[in-house]
């Protein structure tokens, strides 16, 4: 519950400040694509400049959330690998019927457990 109202406190001025800006840059601009001819372009777009700035905001994310995603890979491979790992060494205790010996719920046995430090 709280989070639905800390996300309405965030959208909701966010929304209102993007709605602003787009009723203020109503003015049509034409982005060239062509390097060559600037009178007449081979390659062009005519849109309003809210709508060309909102885009390119939203592929400058895409792009970074993209990049973000490939320099985790190597992190996210040694996850799985680890877990991998984790599930054939439980099978290998299950079979040698030794299955205590692995905590299920991630708490150790009172066996291996640690006091707290003597003050």
């Amino acid at each position: 519950m709280l989070r639905k109202i800390i996300a309405a406190l965030i959208l909701v001025p966010l929304a209102v400040v993007i709605i602003a800006f787009a009723v203020a840059n109503r003015q049509t601009v034409t982005v060239s694509l062509d390097p060559f001819s600037g009178a007449e372009p081979a390659a062009s777009v005519t849109l309003p400049l809210f709508a060309l700035i909102l885009v390119l905001l939203l592929v400058g994310v895409v792009i970074g959330g993209a990049a973000s995603w490939l320099r985790q890979g190597r992190w996210r491979g040694a996850a799985r690998r680890l877990e991998r790992d984790l599930r054939e060494l439980r099978q290998k205790f299950e079979a040698h019927g030794d299955a205590t010996a692995v905590p299920q719920d991630g708490i150790p046995p009172a066996r291996l457990r640690l006091r707290p430090p003597a003050r």
